[in-house]
């Protein structure tokens, strides 16, 4: 573990000794009322002065959602207002197989965002989404910390509640929906990897089998077989994890056929080239992350545009698929990946795609945005681990869910 220096340690409790001392009212010192009752907060809180959002009797000034979009309790008393776009959380991160803290990637990637508003012009897109879609924030879904199956399957329920309402807006055409209605679409904020399974079973059911574009490292597509020496006892279930998720969407029907299914950035070990041969019998092909240096972004947009043709999409997004420099916050890193200004420039390639759910997953930020003063004193060495401290892997993977958002917003869901 990396321990902070003792000097590093003396300045970080004389800063905080000191803003707990400035928050802290002087004894005996009276302070004068200046509450006026019939001050016009409307014109107080003007966004020319704020720069923000405009204020309203009804607004949730300060509350941290996604990119500014608007909270709804999805769940509760707010299960009636309509909306095009849930972004939903799914705190979960107990079937990944090296670095933990994905859990918090659903807080981390809102703190990211901050920066980011949906009624703002996207100016690479040439878009805003709020023209387009009613974006509402649904909070995270509360998953159980100590049992995947449970955890898994309340989001599942939660995800197929959320796409089985009917969307704010609907158009004229009729809908890609097999049962021809307009139905909302979901941005997950993960979580590892295997939040994908359940949330590919909601839209299977709304759309029938869908076509992934996968952005990752790694395959996800390991075949679940016993081995010589294997803890597990015959008979016994091998788990669903962050690394097998694709293999059971393949054997549960959920993926398109004729391999129309796509990898983008691709470019982990593998335990033989036999992985490989099962990744093309689940439907997949492959743009390594090597391409890029070959082809060119346009090259992976043609060939992810040729594999995927007209089919309805989804989006899976592992944020290991960037480069370990510029998103060192994640569960399995790897060297070499795509860029910040190559995925954007990816992503601007993929208008017009009918893109029915995304998901963002494994980012994994550490604990530091989560604790308050106190708390961080007591677990100084979490502050850092594995963000940097200007939170780069959050705002990296808030961006991508901005730039999905207006893809979605360019393209309705229409037959």
């Amino acid at each position: 573990m990396l321990l902070p220096s003792a000097s590093l340690c003396i300045a970080l409790f004389a800063f905080l000794d000191g803003v707990i001392a400035q928050q802290e009212s002087l004894a005996g010192t009276n302070y004068p009322q200046v509450f006026d009752e019939g001050v016009d907060f409307t014109q107080l809180f003007s966004p020319k002065l704020t720069h923000i959002e405009r204020w309203s009797q009804t607004s949730w000034n300060g509350l941290v959602t996604f990119a500014r979009s608007n909270p709804l309790r999805c769940f509760g008393v707010d299960s009636a207002i309509p909306f095009d776009v849930a972004v939903l959380g799914a705190p979960f991160d107990t079937a990944t197989s090296y670095r933990p803290g994905a859990r918090f990637g659903p807080n981390g990637i809102r703190q990211g965002s901050r920066h980011l508003n949906v009624a703002r012009i996207n100016v690479p897109q040439k878009i805003r989404v709020t023209d387009f879609l009613e974006v509402a924030d649904c909070g995270d879904v509360p998953m159980v910390l100590t049992d995947n199956k449970v955890a898994l399957r309340q989001l599942e329920l939660a995800n197929a509640a959320l796409l089985s309402r009917t969307s704010l807006r609907t158009h004229g055409d009729k809908s890609l929906a097999k049962d021809g209605k307009f139905h909302p679409r979901v941005l997950a904020l993960g979580g590892d990897h295997t939040i994908t399974l359940p949330l590919l079973r909601g839209v299977v059911d709304i759309y029938g089998p869908v076509s992934v574009i996968h952005f990752d490292s790694h395959i996800d597509t390991w075949k679940p077989q016993r081995m010589e020496d294997s803890p597990w006892e015959p008979g016994q279930e091998i788990p669903l994890s962050h690394d097998n998720y694709l293999w059971h969407a393949y054997k549960e029907g959920l993926l398109a056929s004729n391999n129309t299914n796509i990898h983008v950035g691709i470019r982990g070990a593998l335990d033989s080239w036999d992985d490989y041969r099962d990744d093309h019998e689940a439907g997949f092909v492959i743009s390594h992350a090597d391409d890029l240096e070959e082809i060119g972004w346009k090259g992976v947009v043609t060939k992810i545009r040729d594999t995927v043709g007209d089919n309805p999409v989804y989006i899976s997004f592992d944020i290991d698929v960037i480069e370990l420099g510029m998103a060192p916050a994640t569960g399995t890193p790897e060297i070499g990946g795509i860029t910040t200004r190559e995925i954007k420039k990816i992503l601007q390639g993929l208008s017009g795609l009918k893109i029915i759910g995304a998901d963002i997953v494994e980012v994994a930020p550490g604990t530091s945005a989560n604790l308050n003063i106190q708390e961080s004193i007591a677990t100084f060495s979490l502050l850092l681990a594995y963000d940097t401290q200007d939170e780069i892997t959050q705002i990296v993977a808030a961006n991508i869910g901005w730039h999905i958002l207006a893809l979605m917003a360019k393209t309705p869901l229409v037959a």
